[in-house]
């Protein structure tokens, strides 16, 4: 091997040695393939700037190129921190509107809602928003993103029991709810 070469390659913390365009070429395979899924998983599950959740979380990806030796391990890490990035917004969001003094009475909706709320799918968004965290980020990920039970434990940090009890009560409620618009 030639001396500058040498001086381009990185070790990883997992002791693989890849050089620089292949970790470069691995980041940009996985950017170009699922950053507009990254997208709309965060603005289902709630996040109220999902194109910068999933900015946030290819930026943070890329400080942890360890993970792109893996593409399955940097995808299942790129999902885990989109639903804790949009988590945290949401706590964030709800902590500032509390603080905000209230210009407009509760009563009257918002603008954009009167259009939104004609179209189906909106409704169903809407519905699955009304749910508790943890079932809409269960019923994203089993229904929308179309992962295995056992990928969805992985992926939010519970067991797969957890995933199955979760997804149950949130389809009751959104049954319960679609029963209420009929």
């Amino acid at each position: 091997m030639r001396t500058n070469e040498a001086a381009i390659r990185m070790t990883s913390p997992l002791g693989a040695r890849r050089s620089r365009p292949d970790v470069q070429e691995a980041f940009a395979e996985l950017f170009s393939g699922n950053f507009q899924s990254l997208v709309r998983l965060a603005a289902v599950m709630g996040a109220d700037d999902p194109e910068n959740v999933a900015q946030e979380v290819f930026a943070r990806l890329l400080l942890r190129r360890d993970l792109l030796a893996d593409p399955n391990a940097a995808i299942r890490y790129a999902r885990a921190m989109v639903c804790n990035m949009s988590r945290s917004r949401l706590r964030h969001l709800r902590v500032a509107r509390r603080a905000m003094p209230r210009l407009v009475p509760e009563s009257a909706p918002p603008a954009d809602h009167l259009l939104m709320s004609a179209d189906a799918s909106m409704r169903v968004v809407a519905a699955v928003q009304a749910l508790p965290a943890r079932q809409r980020e269960v019923i994203v990920l089993r229904y929308w993103m179309g992962l295995p039970e056992s990928e969805i434990a992985h992926t939010l940090g519970i067991s797969p029991g957890s995933v199955k009890t979760h997804a149950a009560r949130a389809m009751a409620a959104l049954k319960k709810q679609a029963e209420v618009l009929q």
